[in-house]
């Protein structure tokens, strides 16, 4: 593609949703420009229209997404969660640019409707002045890894590590509930424990998640890891038990046991 952004109308922005502890998702962009190699979400291109365009390296800019939801909440009038962010992230970078998240958080905020936030962006703190105005706002940082360094192999234009560690506690200390969603986690890369001694005292609650290697991203997971850790290949090409992801849901199970943050889900595929 010469130019992977381009400008779209949507039909509508708020739709159902059968992810856990969300009613409704809105997302303001289709694609994503993060490059993260381990994403599940390729699988949108097959609704979208981008079939033979690699997933990763383009994105649609839903312009009229905030006058969408608006008219869509005025016909609803839904008092259940909203998403922001299930198969794109809302703070990527086109948003400091054109900032249709926070047009949509406008509305949302005008509705006071609840609102879970999941992205891998410091960009978020910029609207904590709309966040405080929620009645029920929620606002999530992915930690997959605890070195930017790791960070930049396998989501290379996400914020680095520690500015979204940053970023929590800005957020944690203008009064928002937050939380972390350590996934996907992947065996040997993700440490728990290390993650953990870095958000302690800045999180509500952890959500947590296996790597999921069979929805179209496993060429690009192994390409990753033999740059970054060859010698992981081999255990990345067989994959692991249903046993060892037993031991490590128990294991944060106890870390979060220890330290005193609530395990809000694990999600094992």
């Amino acid at each position: 593609m010469s130019n992977p952004i381009r400008f779209i109308q949507c039909r509508s922005v708020l739709t159902k949703s059968k992810l856990p502890e969300v009613d409704y998702c809105v997302n303001p962009y289709v694609g994503c420009l993060h490059g993260c190699v381990y994403c599940y979400a390729s699988f949108m291109k097959r609704f979208t229209g981008h079939g033979d365009d690699e997933w990763g390296k383009f994105l649609d800019i839903k312009e009229n997404a905030p006058t969408s939801l608006r008219k869509e909440l005025h016909r609803k009038k839904i008092n259940e969660t909203v998403l922001l962010g299930s198969v794109t992230d809302p703070y990527q970078p086109a948003e400091k640019k054109h900032r249709i998240t926070r047009e949509c958080l406008k509305v949302l905020v005008e509705y006071d409707v609840p609102i879970s936030i999941l992205t891998k962006s410091s960009l978020v703190v910029r609207d904590l002045d709309l966040f405080v105005q929620l009645s029920n706002c929620e606002i999530g940082l992915t930690v997959e890894f605890a070195t930017n360094q790791l960070s930049s192999t396998f989501d290379p234009f996400a914020t680095p590590i520690s500015e979204r560690i940053k970023a929590l506690e800005q957020l944690k200390v203008g009064g928002i509930r937050t939380y972390v969603f350590m996934g996907p986690i992947m065996p040997q890369l993700t440490i728990p424990e290390q993650i953990m001694s870095m958000i302690v005292g800045k999180i509500d609650f952890l959500m947590a998640e296996s790597l999921n290697m069979r929805c179209g991203n496993k060429q690009a997971v192994l390409a990753a890891i033999k740059k970054a850790r060859p010698e992981l290949l081999g255990l990345y090409r067989r994959g692991v038990s249903k046993e060892y992801w037993k031991t490590v849901r128990q294991h944060i199970e106890g870390l979060c046991a220890d330290h005193n943050v609530l395990l809000k889900g694990f999600y094992d595929h």
